[in-house]
């Protein structure tokens, strides 16, 4: 990757634009962090975007390949990045320098419309506002891992780390599933566990099968035996943050234990993003929509204004347009509560003409959006407001794969089954859901996963390589629990190769 030159600051020019752009956007009631221009090549842009939007990110390979990835796909004509924004206090964005002033005027209002999202948004709440200091801090420990380890040594953990940063709760922020000190208890080499007895009292030798009956002890020893497994269970209850496990019970040392805390923040840091990408994508849109539209473009703008709008809200024929979604949904909920098309008596309402005409001029429409930016992630987002009509009004469909034929064709129309696939793609951001089961599988210290079955199987060759990746960082065999073929299996590594086992239909399976 080549490095990343000063970038440069914004022309008198492009300061005034910022300021009229702000302007307008805290006319509307949008509240953000002050938001720093800053304008780059698209060599600097491609390089900034494949670390994530953090010049000062920790060395890896990875965001070398994502760099040739977009660097080459600008070369050739077929992607642009327009804008990046990262969320930060102050949030950082960046310009394309070869752009015209008209798309710089929108992408500044897009970016003032991201601004107000990552500082408002609830699933925002709980992220660092000085990401920009800690990821170069990361950065800095990271590289001095490479000076004294070598750099193939940290490079090839970071790629085990990177493996699992899946493995999280991406609601832990949000509650509290534990105390904050360690919850579980681990028994000192020195210490010596006393085997549980039954109470016994004292008694003379002829009465005591009356007051110690044998009965009654033996239960009594089974009870506490069954405990003391209990309390030595670990976890002692299925837990989601697979990495937070690693962290306190994996036999690493302090240097990897360090960068899997790295690799764990980072991952907790970006989630909310995938979280809300079709809401923050849509808010963003609604807003330079808003702004350019009414106050923001001169005459001479319109058409590169309009070229650029068409691109980006374009539809496609294989995947959602978070942009186009998002936006629709901003304005239908607008529109409905500026008319008051919402509630039991709009509900209850079976007349079409009289549901198509309804207007009680409430004219909450913008508060509206404004709650729903505040409260929601895309998940409760489309499971709130998508309806039967927008549905219909946007000839919403599912489509899948056709094995017959080959190729990816429509399912349904159907609003119930439109709406089920697209909730079930957003369920834990579209990624599998692991729990961690048993860190002492079969007495002998196997970790034992379990992936909550929801409609789609593991693949199986992301599977084994990330029980490679878990083997190295527990340094035991790996188990997990899946469904694969629509039958039960359990998918393992010792160490040296896989194998599977199982393979009994779910429905007859246990548990």
């Amino acid at each position: 990757m080549t490095a990343l030159h000063r970038f440069r600051s914004l022309t008198s020019e492009m300061a005034d634009i910022q300021r009229q752009m702000e302007e307008h956007a805290r006319r509307y009631g949008l509240d953000f962090f002050n938001t720093i221009f800053e304008v780059v090549d698209h060599d600097q842009l491609s390089a900034v975007a494949a670390y994530g939007g953090f010049p000062t990110r920790y060395p890896h390979w990875r965001f070398g390949m994502e760099y040739e990835q977009l660097a080459k796909g600008y070369s050739y004509g077929l992607q642009k990045i327009y804008e990046l924004v990262i969320n930060n206090d102050p949030c950082y964005a960046y310009l394309l320098a070869s752009n015209a002033v008209t798309d710089h005027k929108l992408v500044m209002a897009h970016v003032y419309g991201h601004c107000d999202f990552f500082k408002n948004n609830a699933w925002f709440a709980h992220t660092s506002r000085k990401m920009i200091d800690e990821m170069a801090n990361h950065g800095n420990r990271i590289r001095d891992y490479m000076d004294r380890f070598g750099v193939e040594e940290v490079e090839s953990f970071i790629d085990a780390c990177l493996s699992v940063e899946d493995l999280i709760d991406l609601h832990a922020p949000h509650i509290k599933r534990r105390d904050e000190k360690n919850q579980y208890h681990f028994t000192d080499a020195t210490e010596v566990e006393e085997e549980p007895t039954a109470t016994r009292f004292q008694s003379k030798r002829y009465m005591d099968s009356f007051i110690n009956p044998r009965a009654a002890l033996e239960h009594e020893l089974a009870q506490k035996k069954k405990e003391l497994e209990k309390k030595e269970q670990l976890p002692s209850e299925p837990q989601r943050d697979v990495m937070l496990f690693l962290l306190e019970h994996a036999p690493l040392k302090p240097w990897q234990v360090d960068v899997l805390s790295i690799v764990r923040d980072e991952a907790y840091y970006f989630a909310p993003q995938a979280q809300t990408k079709i809401m923050n994508e849509g808010w963003a849109t609604y807003w330079h929509s808003t702004i350019m539209t009414r106050h923001g473009m001169a005459d001479s703008d319109l058409v590169c204004y309009a070229d650029h709008c068409a691109g980006t809200l374009a539809g496609s024929r294989t995947r959602l347009n978070p942009y186009k979604l998002g936006v629709e949904l901003y304005r239908d909920i607008e529109d409905r509560w500026n008319r008051g098309a919402f509630g039991d008596e709009f509900d209850a309402c079976d007349d079409y003409l009289a549901k198509r005409d309804w207007d009680k001029q409430l004219g909450q429409g913008r508060q509206k959006i404004f709650e729903v930016r505040r409260i929601h992630n895309d998940l409760t987002f489309i499971d709130s407001y998508l309806t039967l009509d927008f549905c219909r009004q946007h000839k919403l469909f599912s489509f899948g794969f056709n094995e017959d034929s080959g190729y990816y064709e429509i399912e349904s129309r159907e609003f119930d089954k439109v709406k089920q696939r697209l909730l079930f793609n957003l369920t834990n951001v579209g990624r599998p859901i692991i729990y961690l089961k048993d860190a002492n599988y079969k007495n002998r210290g196997e970790l034992f996963l379990e992936h909550r079955f929801s409609g789609v199987e593991l693949q199986s060759n992301y599977a084994q390589d990330t029980l490679v990746n878990l083997y190295r960082l527990w340094k035991r065999p790996v188990h997990i629990e899946t469904n694969l073929e629509e039958s039960s299996v359990t998918l393992s590594f010792d160490g040296k190769e896989h194998s599977r086992s199982g393979d009994t239909k779910k429905q007859g399976a246990k548990g």
